[in-house]
């Protein structure tokens, strides 16, 4: 087994892969890779997990690809491969799981980029010199990294004379950064970029900039903050809808912050916001720091501004009854699966992670293409307050591990409220108590799963979800699932709803 995921490799996969006969699982997700991935990837005889995922890979795939009796997931989303899939990953087959969302491939082209997205990267290769001398490419890399070196060990040496000027400053941020440890960040963390190499190879790839507001910026945005912009409140405070001066719409969420935080300590928090990207998380555009007036060196307010997600959240969704707005089985595996993988990625995508993720259905916003976003994420790095009832004594650790946990069994409720309905969120202890054991047989499923899921689902990829749920809202939190394989799972049964679907269609063409 290889787990080489998150490393910032860079170039192509090397073709001495196709030695490793005896390889089961390979992951390399999350690097920098290019080119097209080695034919024989896919064909080792022993391989069962395959994970390409969010690389620069391009070209094509062969379409009479060979695939190996064992492979049974495949990832290849999140590229810029072009053309159709191989037939041996045929969504019809119900061999294996194939991940492939947002390439440039000319199939179930609404979740994939349009060519031109790929066509760059495809010319940009071309014009690339080949890069056969190995010797001299990494001689100048060697020679390139020893100059960089340098360099930054100058900056450092004339940072550290300029920087004696601010020891007083200094002295504060580390104070409240000390005094803020409950939330796992240490200083040296929040000043270190090379722990989000992840979330910045994802912010270059046509993602908007972070960017600094002006509070008047805002202010005509949302009219004066007006009555009639507000969306809602919660204990995050209030969420402004507003209009950009270039018309774009946007979300605006207004923060009181603990007085503990200088600007300097507050900015550098943000900065950590700012770079967290994903396609599932709702974009952070920018911000604003407001001191109230008072020109100290502490902040009162923070205006977080996000894109405007139109068409409202997953609550609602599950409400629906009209036939065309009705969310059926599929449609919900898509968004579990969906902010699965955002919450898998603020767990391991970035280093440190972010947990405590305020996880419900009425965080989860859907857009135009009923794609889900998750909000209010990575919130209580800045208004902490939201945690101040944890026990301090715990330890970091032990807080972190906790915060999981909830992210986790939170989740759980979401698989609950989609399998059941919205109505379960307003008697969680009590469903829990008197009727969960209703899932346990399929004539007491029928008595609770939601009508809708029933007609539209199949037995298996439904038993698959429900397994799941009931692990990740376990009162003993060791025997709670990790988020890889609460994806894992939903994944899963969304391949295997596809089958289904696949087989009824063809049965309902055969009577005709």
């Amino acid at each position: 087994m290889a787990f080489l995921s998150n490393n910032s490799f860079t170039g192509e996969i090397p073709r001495q892969y196709s030695q490793l006969g005896q390889l089961q699982h390979l992951d390399l997700s999350f690097n920098y890779l290019r080119g097209t991935p080695p034919a024989a990837l896919f064909s080792f005889p022993n391989i069962s997990y395959l994970n390409l995922a969010s690389n620069m890979l391009s070209g094509s795939l062969p379409i009479h690809l060979s695939c190996g009796n064992e492979l049974g997931l495949v990832n290849i989303s999140n590229n810029r491969l072009r053309g159709w899939l191989p037939s041996c990953m045929s969504t019809e087959l119900d061999k294996r799981v194939v991940e492939y969302g947002w390439n440039c491939l000319s199939i179930d082209l609404k979740h994939q980029h349009p060519e031109s997205y790929c066509v760059e990267v495809a010319h940009m290769k071309r014009k690339e010199s080949g890069g056969k001398n190995v010797g001299i490419l990494v001689g100048v890399l060697g020679g390139i990294f020893i100059v960089m070196v340098l360099l930054a060990f100058g900056f450092l040496v004339l940072c550290r004379r300029i920087c004696t000027r601010g020891t007083s400053e200094q002295h504060l941020l580390h104070k409240s950064m000390q005094d803020n440890s409950v939330t796992g960040f240490s200083s040296e963390l929040l000043t270190s970029a090379r722990y989000f190499a992840e979330a910045t190879k994802l912010s270059t790839q046509g993602v908007p900039v972070h960017q600094l507001f002006s509070l008047e910026e805002l202010k005509k945005a949302t009219n004066n903050f007006d009555i009639s912009t507000i969306m809602g409140e919660g204990s995050y405070g209030k969420l402004y809808k507003g209009r950009l001066e270039n018309g774009t719409q946007v979300t605006i969420r207004c923060l009181t912050v603990s007085k503990r935080y200088t600007f300097r300590n507050l900015k550098l928090r943000l900065d950590l916001l700012a770079k967290l990207r994903h396609p599932h998380l709702v974009c952070l555009l920018g911000h604003c720091i407001d001191d109230g007036g008072q020109n100290d060196l502490n902040a009162s307010k923070v205006y977080l501004i996000f894109e405007y997600v139109p068409n409202g959240n997953y609550h609602t969704h599950l409400t629906e009854k009209s036939p065309e707005k009705v969310l059926k089985w599929s449609d919900r595996l898509a968004v579990l699966i969906g902010v699965a993988k955002a919450v898998h990625f603020l767990h391991t995508g970035v280093i440190p992670g972010f947990f405590n993720n305020r996880l419900k259905a009425n965080n989860i916003l859907l857009n135009e293409h009923r794609m889900a976003k998750l909000s209010d994420y990575g919130l209580s790095i800045i208004a902490e307050e939201i945690n101040k009832n944890e026990e301090k004594e715990d330890g970091v650790k032990s807080w972190q591990m906790k915060c999981l946990e909830d992210d986790v069994y939170s989740f759980g409720f979401i698989l609950l409220e989609s399998l059941v309905g919205p109505s379960v969120s307003a008697r969680r202890d009590a469903f829990l108590l008197n009727e969960m054991v209703s899932f346990g047989n399929q004539d007491g499923q029928r008595q609770i799963v939601d009508p809708i899921i029933l007609a539209t689902s199949s037995q298996e990829s439904l038993s698959i979800v429900i397994s799941m749920m009931n692990k990740c809202i376990s009162p003993d939190s060791l025997t709670r699932p990790s988020f890889e394989d609460v994806l894992w799972n939903l994944q899963y049964a969304a391949q295997v709803q596809a089958t289904g679907d696949g087989d009824q269609r063809s049965e309902n063409v055969s009577r005709f």
